[in-house]
């Protein structure tokens, strides 16, 4: 009979030094890759922040925050109270709906078809530019309801932007859950309207939150779709109630009117004191969802 030739002990032992070393060098590889891709992301982030606040800090005042414009453009008090007027309302409205939504799509409705098709319809809203929703929200709001150019247009308009977004990632959140958390507590005899209140939000509340943080931002960066719907005005509210109802411009949409005027150097100081005084809040606004997020988690 012939006998097979074993590989001998050290040529085992070369093969497996061999592989080790290739896959050492593909993680080296992947590691330097990584590391260049983080570099060149959070420098160019940080290059654009810089720029921004370098040439927006020296414009910044008493009178730049608390002052109308006047007619040299200066004061961006009653813009700002527009901007926070625009972002409560809008939460305020689109929130409890879509965590109602993804609430009743995961855990009451019978998934099938229906359901695939609303989640098909969210993701496409999600996609559509937000000029689309502007011209929607000019027309049904603006003209049919009535309302005109004002902030509650632009509220409701924004609602319609942002809402995709936390149903889609409030439902992803949710399936996350693990399912023996519910049966168990079913089997303990909690109600199922139980269950989802103590069980299932509590432990979906950290991608909620995030949602939205990413509806914050995205309120706050909006200018498309306010440009057709929430009007110019710049007036120092008189009634917290109704200026509601009334034209006001939020700072996307103050400074993407005064960089049209950029032909004067004021003008461009200007845009980069309000590019500023953006930032910071934006910056104040996730630092609190944070702080939100954090306690939730506790």
């Amino acid at each position: 009979m012939q006998t097979v030739n074993s590989p001998k002990p050290s040529e085992d032992v070369n093969l497996l030094s061999l592989h080790k070393k290739r896959i050492k060098v593909s993680d080296i590889i992947w590691r330097i890759l990584i590391y260049i891709s983080i570099i060149i992301t959070v420098g160019i982030f940080a290059i654009i922040i810089l720029y921004i606040i370098i040439n927006g800090i020296n414009y910044i005042s008493l009178d730049f925050f608390t002052k109308a414009p006047n007619d040299s453009l200066e004061g961006i008090l009653p813009i700002i109270i527009n901007t926070l007027y625009v972002e409560v309302v809008t939460l305020l409205i689109a929130v409890p709906i879509g965590i109602g939504s993804a609430i009743y799509l995961t855990q009451y409705v019978k998934q099938g078809k229906f359901v695939k098709i609303i989640r098909f319809c969210t993701e496409t809203l999600a996609g559509i530019p937000s000029i689309l929703f502007g011209l929607f929200g000019y027309t049904v709001f603006c003209i049919m309801f009535g309302l005109g150019s004002s902030i509650i247009a632009g509220c409701l308009t924004m609602v319609i932007c942002v809402l995709p977004n936390i149903v889609r990632t409030t439902e992803e959140t949710l399936l996350t859950v693990p399912k023996s958390y519910k049966d168990g507590a079913l089997a303990l005899g909690a109600g199922k309207f139980r269950v989802i209140m103590g069980i299932v939000l509590p432990c979906a509340m950290p991608g909620i939150l995030t949602s939205i943080i990413l509806a914050v931002g995205r309120i706050m960066g909006e200018s498309a779709a306010f440009l057709l719907t929430i009007g110019t005005g710049t007036k120092m509210p008189k009634n917290l109630f109704d200026h509601i109802f009334a034209s006001g411009r939020t700072l996307t949409l103050h400074l993407y009117y005064m960089s049209g005027n950029s032909s004067t150097k004021d003008s461009m100081n200007i845009c980069f004191g309000v590019a500023t005084i953006l930032l910071i809040m934006v910056f104040i606004l996730n630092c609190l969802a944070k702080l939100a997020a954090k306690g939730f988690r506790k």
